[in-house]
């Protein structure tokens, strides 16, 4: 069964900056898509962005500008850079593989996500 982990988040101020990181295991990422997503308190688990094998990306709105997803085909690893900080940005953050960029199916197990918290 395919694994991710997540890790990275942490405590940060508004306007600060944050790198995740999500390792996979039991597959080979490099002809498959990674994406990112993310859960507030209360909230659905919503999508934040994606990056496809060949390493084109699409953003949320919400991700647009502030953040840049990347990966390491290497180190079966994607990363989630992210700048510019807001409160509302404060969520559990998941990633997953996908078999395509659009695809609404992971294909992992959902690992326990890493929490960043956005507050002064």
């Amino acid at each position: 069964q395919v694994h991710v982990v997540e890790s990275g988040g942490g405590l940060v101020q508004p306007g600060g900056s944050l790198r995740l990181s999500c390792k996979a295991s039991q597959i080979d990422i490099t002809d498959y898509a990674m994406a990112w997503y993310r859960q507030a308190p209360g909230n659905q688990r919503e999508f934040v962005a994606v990056i496809g094998s060949r390493g084109i990306t699409i953003d949320a709105d919400s991700a647009k500008e502030r953040f840049t997803i990347s990966r390491d085909n290497a180190r079966n690893t994607v990363y989630l850079e992210m700048n510019s900080l807001k409160p509302d940005d404060t969520a559990v953050y998941f990633c997953n593989v996908l078999e395509y960029m659009l695809s609404k199916t992971p294909l992992a197990s959902w690992g326990p996500g890493t929490q960043d918290t956005v507050s002064s």
